[in-house]
């Protein structure tokens, strides 16, 4: 929670306690410190944890300073002992009694409702203190009162939670209590039908709640849509808009697409894009027209890669979007070079300018007709080996690319680029199968499943190729982050081995996402790849 304990940390202790009592120094800080200890992780949290409460009685006299911050630093530090300050409770309901200031008192609250060994005793008096006079208090409570309520959340006590932080807003992404406390907008989130009461009363919820749940996309976006005032809050609504089937007219981002920050011009445009808006490839030849040459990436740094209206379009409408990949032949740019993979035609009339974009172009089916320069631009990048697998499409012949696979002085390099090749070149990367085969023992499971799909691409070979994969599903500690990679491995294979199949199972169904979304830049949630790919796979294996 605080960090690690140390082996002198529960020896310093006492030291601290004085000196917060005794002086010199700050008390605040010193108590700090010692709410530090109190929540410290690691082999010796518990030597420490009971070094701080043996401190705590020597301090008690800190719970009526006349400093408020001391006051509340002492209130924390109490409750960071969780079940060690049990024999203090009697005192923080006594001091609660006394306590004038609102902050203090809401924090007595919290505190007497984690440590509270009587769920009755407890939940009696925070339902009192809803109509406490303080607003900081009521929302104490009614935290409380969430956090121990079950599923799903009373209708009634949502409205009070709402009216809770609308009459006191707090910063939730860090506070003072140990991890069996639950922040207000966390606890709503565990209903998504309770979230979305708040976020149609108001609540800022309704980002995190398409995060946490699926299939809630159509009842947030009218809600981000009607907050957006960035391009950061525009590439959410882009990243919601992915998973609706869209098509119809959204005149509320007009104001958005003719702003004069390009940020939000890109991001709108990323909008109307994912929405399938009426028009919206007009919209992005307009905008590769209009922009500045600053902003001639289309980059929204740092929400997205250069790109992303271009690549997006294409995604997106598929054939439909040739006026803008004829944009892109007639002035290639290394960031939209990709654009022209799947229009083949097109990238054959532009082979010299590609060749140039080596190797932000490697990605394109060049052919032989690259020529040699091609060939040499690939052989002065492919020393890494990310880009050998591109020399042997360019040149028609694996030999160079395993050329430069061998010839890599680091053996784990040699064999992770041999990997990457093999998984991309199939058959014909036979001769490199002695070094993926060796990347089987690597310590990291996703390693290890990288090499067995990439044995399988090779060799066709599921025996033992398919139950590595599968281990890093069925085995992987969080089942919230599964591997995607494994799952277009085992759906490339059209199996699906038992061990994995639970784990399939709950990607595919769970009502939760199961793939974290990270940064959004405007893309599908990744998760919604993750289910379709656990989808096909069950249909495939029966």
């Amino acid at each position: 929670m605080f960090g690690n304990a140390f082996s002198a940390t529960a020896a310093a202790v006492p030291f601290l306690a004085r000196l917060a009592l005794e002086g010199p120094g700050d008390p605040l800080r010193l108590l700090w410190l010692l709410h530090g200890a109190a929540g410290v992780t690691g082999r010796e949290y518990r030597q420490v944890r009971r070094a701080v409460a043996v401190a705590l009685p020597a301090l008690l006299g800190l719970v009526a300073d006349e400093d408020p911050a001391v006051r509340r630093a002492m209130v924390w530090t109490v409750a960071a002992c969780e079940d060690a300050s049990l024999p203090l409770l009697p005192l923080l309901r006594a001091r609660l009694e006394e306590e004038r200031d609102a902050d203090v008192r809401a924090d007595l609250v919290t505190a007497l409702g984690l440590l509270d060994v009587s769920p009755y005793t407890s939940g009696a008096r925070a339902r009192a203190l809803l109509s406490a006079p303080e607003p900081p208090v009521r929302r104490a409570a009614v935290t409380d009162l969430l956090r121990t309520a079950q599923l799903p959340l009373p209708p009634a006590l949502v409205a009070a939670a709402v009216d809770a932080h609308e009459s006191a807003p707090a910063d939730e992404t860090h506070h003072p209590w140990p991890d069996s406390y639950r922040p207000l907008m966390d606890r709503l989130l565990d209903d998504p039908d309770a979230a979305l009461r708040a976020v149609e009363r108001g609540l800022p919820l309704a980002w995190e709640l398409t995060e946490v749940w699926r299939d809630r996309e159509r009842d947030v976006l009218p809600w981000l849509a009607a907050s957006a005032v960035d391009a950061e809050d525009l590439c959410r609504v882009a990243r919601v808009g992915a998973a609706l089937a869209g098509g119809e007219p959204a005149p509320w981002l007009a104001p958005h697409l003719t702003s004069d920050d390009p940020a939000v011009r890109v991001a709108s445009t990323l909008a109307a894009i994912r929405l399938r808006a009426p028009g919206a490839i007009g919209l992005v030849l307009r905008l590769m027209d209009e922009l500045t040459e600053e902003a001639a990436t289309l980059r929204m740094t740092p929400l997205s890669a250069g790109g992303a209206v271009v690549a997006a379009a294409v995604e997106v409408y598929g054939a439909a979007a040739e006026p803008v990949v004829r944009r892109v032949a007639a002035r290639p740019r290394t960031e939209w070079a990709d654009a022209l993979r799947d229009f083949p035609a097109l990238a054959a009339g532009h082979v010299d300018d590609l060749v140039r974009l080596l190797p932000a172009s490697a990605g394109q089916d060049l052919g032989q007709s690259a020529g040699p320069a091609a060939v040499r631009a690939l052989r002065a990048r492919a020393g890494a080996g990310d880009l050998t697998a591109a020399l042997a499409r360019v040149t028609g012949e694996e030999g160079p690319a395993v050329d430069i696979v061998r010839a890599l002085p680091d053996a784990v390099g040699r064999r992770s680029a041999a990997v990457r090749v093999a998984a991309e070149l199939g058959p014909r990367a036979a001769v490199l199968l002695p070094l993926v085969e060796e990347r089987l023992k690597a310590p990291s499971r996703e390693s290890r499943a990288d090499a067995a799909a990439a044995i399988w691409r090779v060799t066709g070979r599921t025996r033992d190729t398919a139950p590595v994969i599968a281990d890093q599903l069925a085995r992987h500690g969080d089942p919230h982050q599964p591997y995607p990679g494994a799952l277009r491995a085992l759906t490339a294979m059209r199996l699906l081995p038992a061990a994995a199949r639970p784990a399939v199972e709950h990607i595919a169904f769970s009502p939760r996402r199961v793939v974290s979304g990270s940064l959004c830049d405007g893309t599908p949630h990744p998760d919604l790849a993750a289910r379709e790919l656990a989808w096909r796979l069950l249909a495939l294996s029966g």
